[in-house]
Protein backbone atom coordinates (compact mmCIF):
# COMPACT_ATOMS: atom_id res chain seq x y z
CA UNK A 1 0.00 0.00 0.00
CA UNK A 2 1.16 3.52 -0.75
CA UNK A 3 1.79 6.04 2.00
CA UNK A 4 -0.95 8.52 2.97
CA UNK A 5 -2.39 10.82 1.90
CA UNK A 6 -3.99 9.12 -1.11
CA UNK A 7 -5.50 11.37 -3.76
CA UNK A 8 -8.46 10.41 -5.95
CA UNK A 9 -9.55 12.44 -8.96
CA UNK A 10 -13.00 12.44 -10.53
CA UNK A 11 -14.31 14.68 -13.28
CA UNK A 12 -17.74 15.49 -14.62
CA UNK A 13 -18.70 17.30 -17.82
CA UNK A 14 -22.18 18.37 -18.84
CA UNK A 15 -24.23 21.09 -20.45
CA UNK A 16 -27.63 22.65 -19.77
CA UNK A 17 -29.31 19.24 -20.04
CA UNK A 18 -28.55 15.66 -21.01
CA UNK A 19 -26.05 13.12 -19.80
CA UNK A 20 -23.17 14.08 -17.53
CA UNK A 21 -19.94 12.37 -18.52
CA UNK A 22 -18.35 11.21 -15.27
CA UNK A 23 -14.78 10.00 -15.28
CA UNK A 24 -11.42 9.56 -13.69
CA UNK A 25 -8.00 9.38 -15.35
CA UNK A 26 -7.42 5.93 -16.81
CA UNK A 27 -10.97 4.69 -16.20
CA UNK A 28 -13.94 4.12 -18.45
CA UNK A 29 -16.42 6.99 -18.19
CA UNK A 30 -19.86 6.58 -16.62
CA UNK A 31 -22.90 8.42 -18.00
CA UNK A 32 -24.89 10.01 -15.17
CA UNK A 33 -28.28 11.69 -14.92
CA UNK A 34 -30.60 12.72 -12.10
CA UNK A 35 -32.52 9.81 -10.55
CA UNK A 36 -36.24 9.41 -11.17
CA UNK A 37 -36.91 10.89 -7.71
CA UNK A 38 -35.48 14.19 -8.98
CA UNK A 39 -37.34 14.04 -12.32
CA UNK A 40 -34.50 12.30 -14.15
CA UNK A 41 -34.99 9.38 -16.51
CA UNK A 42 -33.98 6.77 -13.91
CA UNK A 43 -32.00 4.74 -16.45
CA UNK A 44 -28.50 6.06 -15.68
CA UNK A 45 -26.26 6.15 -12.66
CA UNK A 46 -26.90 9.22 -10.51
CA UNK A 47 -24.78 10.83 -7.78
CA UNK A 48 -27.13 9.18 -5.27
CA UNK A 49 -26.80 5.66 -6.70
CA UNK A 50 -23.04 6.08 -7.12
CA UNK A 51 -22.70 7.02 -3.45
CA UNK A 52 -24.78 4.05 -2.28
CA UNK A 53 -22.87 1.71 -4.63
CA UNK A 54 -19.63 3.01 -3.09
CA UNK A 55 -20.81 1.79 0.32
CA UNK A 56 -21.51 -1.69 -1.11
CA UNK A 57 -18.21 -1.88 -3.00
CA UNK A 58 -16.20 -0.63 -0.05
CA UNK A 59 -17.80 -3.22 2.22
CA UNK A 60 -16.72 -6.08 -0.07
CA UNK A 61 -13.20 -4.71 -0.56
CA UNK A 62 -12.81 -4.19 3.18
CA UNK A 63 -14.17 -7.67 3.91
CA UNK A 64 -11.64 -9.16 1.49
CA UNK A 65 -8.77 -7.43 3.29
CA UNK A 66 -9.97 -8.30 6.81
CA UNK A 67 -10.69 -11.93 5.85
CA UNK A 68 -7.28 -12.25 4.21
CA UNK A 69 -5.53 -10.85 7.28
CA UNK A 70 -7.58 -13.21 9.47
CA UNK A 71 -6.83 -16.26 7.28
CA UNK A 72 -10.57 -16.79 6.86
CA UNK A 73 -11.97 -18.91 4.02
CA UNK A 74 -15.19 -17.76 2.37
CA UNK A 75 -16.88 -18.26 -1.00
CA UNK A 76 -18.92 -15.19 -1.86
CA UNK A 77 -20.41 -12.03 -0.47
CA UNK A 78 -23.53 -10.24 -1.66
CA UNK A 79 -24.13 -6.73 -0.36
CA UNK A 80 -27.30 -4.70 -0.82
CA UNK A 81 -27.32 -1.13 0.45
CA UNK A 82 -30.40 1.04 0.76
CA UNK A 83 -29.53 4.70 1.22
CA UNK A 84 -32.27 6.76 2.85
CA UNK A 85 -32.31 10.32 1.55
CA UNK A 86 -34.36 12.66 3.70
CA UNK A 87 -34.81 16.30 4.58
CA UNK A 88 -33.52 17.17 8.06
CA UNK A 89 -33.62 20.75 9.33
CA UNK A 90 -34.06 22.07 5.76
CA UNK A 91 -31.04 20.11 4.50
CA UNK A 92 -31.38 17.17 2.11
CA UNK A 93 -28.94 14.42 3.06
CA UNK A 94 -28.53 10.69 3.46
CA UNK A 95 -29.70 9.89 6.98
CA UNK A 96 -29.28 6.13 6.94
CA UNK A 97 -27.51 3.33 5.11
CA UNK A 98 -29.13 -0.09 5.50
CA UNK A 99 -26.43 -2.64 4.69
CA UNK A 100 -27.67 -6.19 4.09
CA UNK A 101 -24.93 -8.77 3.72
CA UNK A 102 -25.21 -12.39 2.63
CA UNK A 103 -21.97 -14.25 3.25
CA UNK A 104 -21.54 -17.72 1.78
CA UNK A 105 -19.02 -19.97 3.50
CA UNK A 106 -17.49 -23.37 2.85
CA UNK A 107 -19.01 -25.98 5.17
CA UNK A 108 -15.93 -26.04 7.45
CA UNK A 109 -15.76 -22.25 8.06
CA UNK A 110 -16.46 -20.73 11.47
CA UNK A 111 -19.82 -18.89 11.49
CA UNK A 112 -18.87 -16.69 14.46
CA UNK A 113 -15.58 -15.62 12.86
CA UNK A 114 -17.40 -14.76 9.62
CA UNK A 115 -19.90 -12.67 11.56
CA UNK A 116 -17.13 -10.83 13.44
CA UNK A 117 -15.26 -10.13 10.19
CA UNK A 118 -18.43 -8.73 8.62
CA UNK A 119 -19.00 -6.46 11.64
CA UNK A 120 -15.39 -5.30 11.58
CA UNK A 121 -15.61 -4.64 7.83
CA UNK A 122 -18.53 -2.29 8.38
CA UNK A 123 -16.77 -0.48 11.20
CA UNK A 124 -13.49 0.10 9.33
CA UNK A 125 -14.84 0.76 5.81
CA UNK A 126 -13.39 4.12 4.78
CA UNK A 127 -16.49 5.11 2.79
CA UNK A 128 -19.01 4.54 5.59
CA UNK A 129 -16.61 6.18 8.03
CA UNK A 130 -16.70 9.26 5.77
CA UNK A 131 -20.50 9.53 5.82
CA UNK A 132 -22.78 11.08 8.45
CA UNK A 133 -25.81 8.81 8.03
CA UNK A 134 -26.55 6.02 10.49
CA UNK A 135 -25.33 2.58 9.44
CA UNK A 136 -27.55 -0.44 10.03
CA UNK A 137 -25.88 -3.79 9.35
CA UNK A 138 -27.81 -7.02 8.80
CA UNK A 139 -25.71 -10.17 8.35
CA UNK A 140 -26.97 -13.45 6.92
CA UNK A 141 -24.49 -16.32 6.76
CA UNK A 142 -25.13 -19.39 4.63
CA UNK A 143 -23.09 -22.51 4.02
CA UNK A 144 -22.32 -24.09 0.67
CA UNK A 145 -22.48 -27.86 0.51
Amino acid sequence: MQEYPHLYVATAEGSTDGVIDTGSPGLESIPAMPPAEFDGPGDKWSPETLLVASVANCFILTFRAVARASHFDWNSLNVKVVGVLNRVERVTRFTEFQISVTLRLPSESDWHKGHRIAEKSESVCLVTNSLNGDKILEIDIEYDD
